[in-house]
């Protein structure tokens, strides 16, 4: 399984691993840098190879012949018997099936716009036989069911991770004691899906004061974010996690209040309800948190709808920054008591 994106894109995926691992051998998982963190916790995965691909990573590296033999000699060296690679609908699969058919791959499945010549065994051609706004884990899936995978019985097709007892033991750590919490994530990987930092702040005091523990998280170069945003109010967690204990964080959570971004899929992978602050950069018909309930907030007719922008292109960040502290109280009332 090939999948070269972040963690939130690997988490979307772990449908159609399960699909393939319920017919496989072994499922070794091809992952980015970005997405490695995701795939140690996809069930059905049993080993991670990591590429920092060109022409997928959001800062990527040069091409060189010698960084391609080397990858070609490690895809190699896993003797597949086959390949499906995962893609979103802006990106071609033809130059990772090119890299996997020189070593030595005699089967790849992919969705391909383009012609493939000999590079592809089996292809679905978007707006064809793939719907366009499918969400991106029934996208992954209908690859791996052309190629012939599905799930096995009593699999629902949701999000799942695995979360270990090391990460819960660690979470009962960060928050010891009892009580209810609801978790507020402010940073994003991509800046433009970011709920600004003040606005965060606004959220976590408005959401105190409306009787909520609330718990802030974050990556570890976003340390100075939480604290910002968890002030007086919150109890800041940012840096303090890996992402197995993240996971651990998150299923103890009566609401996760999260960005487009990775911890958003593995608030849903773990099964809570996510309200999600979703900039219309990207479709939420695509991207929105899967298989649980849901709110999302954010103007989605926001001049910035469909840029892919990276950076807001629009100044004041309107289609997040709309959103007040209250419309999340508001919010998380209504996906937990239908207030």
């Amino acid at each position: 399984m090939v999948r070269l994106d972040s963690d939130g894109d690997v988490l979307l995926s772990g449908p159609a691993v399960r699909a393939v691992a319920a017919g496989a051998d072994e499922v070794v998982a091809v992952v980015g840098p970005r997405g490695r963190q995701a795939a140690g916790l996809l069930p059905g995965v049993d080993d991670v190879v990591v590429w920092r691909c060109a022409w997928v990573d959001a800062e990527p590296p040069p091409v060189t012949r010698e960084d391609t033999a080397a990858l070609v000699d490690t895809l190699a060296a896993l003797d597949a018997d086959e390949a499906v690679i995962l893609t979103s609908f802006h990106q071609s699969p033809l130059p990772t099936a090119l890299v996997l058919r020189l070593a030595g791959v005699p089967r790849i499945t992919a969705a391909s716009v383009d012609y493939p010549g000999s590079l592809l065994d089996v292809r679905l051609r978007p707006g064809e036989d793939l719907p366009e706004d499918l969400p991106e884990p029934e996208r992954a899936l209908a690859i791996a069911d052309r190629a012939g995978y599905a799930l096995p019985p009593g699999d629902d097709g949701r999000l799942a991770v695995t979360v270990d007892d090391a990460a819960r033991r660690e979470a009962a750590e960060l928050l010891p004691g009892t009580g209810d919490y609801v978790v507020l994530h402010p940073g994003a990987s991509v800046p433009a899906r970011a709920w600004s930092p003040h606005r965060a702040a606004e959220g976590v005091a408005a959401l105190t004061a409306a009787g909520y523990r609330v718990v802030v998280t974050g990556a570890p170069g976003e340390a100075a974010l939480t604290a910002r945003v968890a002030g007086e109010h919150g109890v800041d967690l940012g840096g303090c996690t890996g992402f197995g204990s993240l996971a651990a964080v998150l299923a103890g959570a009566r609401a996760v209040v999260v960005g487009n971004t990775g911890p958003a899929h593995l608030a849903a992978a773990v099964g809570v309800p996510v309200v999600s602050l979703f900039a219309p950069v990207v479709p939420p018909e695509r991207w929105a948190p899967y298989g649980v309930r849901r709110i999302l907030l954010g103007d989605q007719g926001a001049p910035c709808r469909g840029t892919r922008a990276r950076t807001c292109p629009v100044p004041g960040h309107p289609c997040l920054d709309s959103v007040r502290g209250a419309d999340v109280v508001t919010a998380v009332g209504e996906i937990l008591h239908g207030e």
